[in-house]
């Protein structure tokens, strides 16, 4: 209406009729007061289900394979007499940071709970977990396994199997007055093992030593300052070429750019691209500049050793010694070695400057002697010498799982199922089943009360299921059960009184 009125401020010229039905106009075109500058009701975002970056799900499947890999690494460390231990998911960041070298800047750190003074980071190996948990309980002497999750703020490759979140697998063997180099020559001997026993494809375990290249190093005129990052450029060896023309990515170029001088450098590389054995070894020996260094010459000595361990375990096939193996960890004191699968031709030719050709390593260790006394800042006593090995799971789980058929993936450990044709059977399933479960043997039955016997088998089939029991009235009257073979197809009468002990006998084939 005061619209109108501005319009027609003495009504002149328009009757009241008319003025009602303009307003009414005016009405449907304006809106109602207190409408204008109301918030619209914001649209409730619908909620992504999906994985973080970095990790993944596992399901029955997944997991049954994943079993059979921490089954088969368990037995070879227990074969070596290990035992196992469990260290908190987070560690005080202070114990964390300083240990890793470039990698530091991987480490999850976890926010500061309210009205705590604790700085807290996710744990990013099990290894400087493993060092706090020795030097807390004042340990002498353990050899230890010790089987979880650890995390990592890097780039996921998940084709690769490398992720966020994942298993590691860590054998340690801490202790003093050991003979020189024999409970480092046990790791590189498990490692074979577990390869083998795994039956992944070929590989080759690295070995060097870190008193090796810092000799080299010296040898060649590296300024100390620049020794850990001469280090990290010459480990980027197995994805990068020494050289390259043009001024394309290259280690010698990346060392150059970390401030070595290009004679520095290329002293460097002389020794870096070589590998061999023994015969290596008595070369570098002899080596006028580097045979002066105390510090390579001690390193190769306890190579030697080493070699000779592991000629006598007849592993020597699957060991080179590499001087291009300079692992980044800032804790490591001497040995050092890497287990690289060997790459297939496709993973060759797909392979991109830069990143590592195949899955790569799946395993790294070597001897941390400093490490225990650092967390504590002494030494004597406190300073317990270290030597262990790591396996990276995701990697062998993603080569393991290649080599596996579906269809033959049990997830499950039930070895019989108990089925019937009839109906109104329930209750005799159920007593066969409290036979089967009270004498140990993995069995099932329908959760349904008439279940169809043909939708039985079938389920038995696709989940690998080897028996089932198969009974109706008849066979209820006459004390019987049919034994039947999943796979064959054969059936068998068994007497209800000898079912639990002709089955043991079959499931122990």
């Amino acid at each position: 209406m005061q619209l109108v009125k501005r319009i027609l401020p003495d009504g002149n010229g328009i009757n009241k009729a008319e003025l009602d039905e303009l307003t009414e106009k005016l009405k449907s075109i304006t809106p109602s007061p207190g409408a204008e500058g109301k918030p619209k009701k914001a649209k409730k975002s619908k909620l992504v289900l999906k994985n973080a970056k970095g990790t993944i799900d596992q399901g029955p499947a997944e997991m049954a394979v994943r079993e059979e890999l921490f089954d088969k690494i368990k037995a070879v460390f227990k074969t070596h007499g290990a035992e196992t231990i469990d260290t908190p998911v987070f560690e005080l960041t202070d114990i964390l940071t300083n240990k890793y070298g470039e990698d530091s800047k991987l480490i999850y750190n976890v926010a500061k709970p309210e009205g705590s003074d604790e700085s807290l980071s996710l744990r990013y190996d099990l290894t400087v977990p493993f060092a706090r948990f020795v030097a807390q309980n004042k340990i002498q002497n353990i050899k230890r396994y010790h089987i979880a999750k650890v995390y990592r703020r890097d780039q996921p490759y998940m084709t690769k199997g490398r992720y966020r979140e994942f298993y590691q697998c860590d054998f340690d063997i801490a202790g003093s007055n050991y003979a020189p180099m024999f409970p480092d020559a046990e790791c590189v001997k498990i490692a074979t093992e577990i390869i083998d026993s795994l039956d992944i494809g070929k590989y080759t375990i690295k070995l060097n030593d870190r008193r090796i290249l810092d000799g080299i190093f010296a040898a060649c005129g590296c300024p100390d300052e620049l020794f850990r990052a001469a280090c990290a450029e010459v480990d980027k060896l197995d994805k990068l070429p020494w050289t390259a023309p043009d001024n394309e990515v290259s280690v010698r170029c990346g060392m150059i750019k970390k401030g070595l001088t290009e004679e520095c450098a290329d002293k460097i590389g002389q020794f870096v691209q070589r590998s061999g054995g023994q015969d290596l070894v008595k070369e570098l020996l002899a080596d006028p500049v580097l045979g002066a260094n105390k510090s390579a010459t001690e390193g190769l000595k306890e190579m030697s050793v080493l070699l000779e361990y592991l000629e006598a375990w007849k592993i020597m096939d699957k060991v080179s010694f590499d001087l291009s193996l300079a692992r980044g960890l800032d804790y490591y004191t001497g040995v050092i070695y890497e287990i690289v699968m060997t790459p297939s031709e496709e993973d060759i030719k797909t392979a991109e400057v830069g990143t590592t050709v195949g899955v790569g390593s799946v395993a790294a260790g070597g001897r941390y002697d400093g490490l225990v006394g650092s967390l504590v800042g002494g030494k004597g006593k406190s300073n317990v010498p270290c030597v262990g090995i790591s396996f990276g799971v995701e990697r062998l789980y993603t080569l393991l799982k290649r080599k596996k058929d579906a269809s033959s993936i049990r997830t499950t450990a039930t070895q019989v199922f108990v089925m019937s044709g009839q109906k109104n059977m329930l209750k005799e399933r159920a007593a066969i089943l409290n036979d089967l479960w009270e004498a140990g043997i993995p069995a099932e039955t329908s959760y349904k009360p008439n279940p169809k016997l043909l939708n039985d088998l079938q389920s038995c089939e696709s989940r690998n299921i080897p028996w089932g029991i198969v009974f109706g009235e008849r066979e209820i009257e006459e004390g019987i059960v049919l034994l039947r073979s999943i796979t064959s197809r054969e059936e068998e009468k068994v007497a209800r009184s000898d079912l639990v002990k002709i089955l043991k006998e079959k499931l122990a084939v």
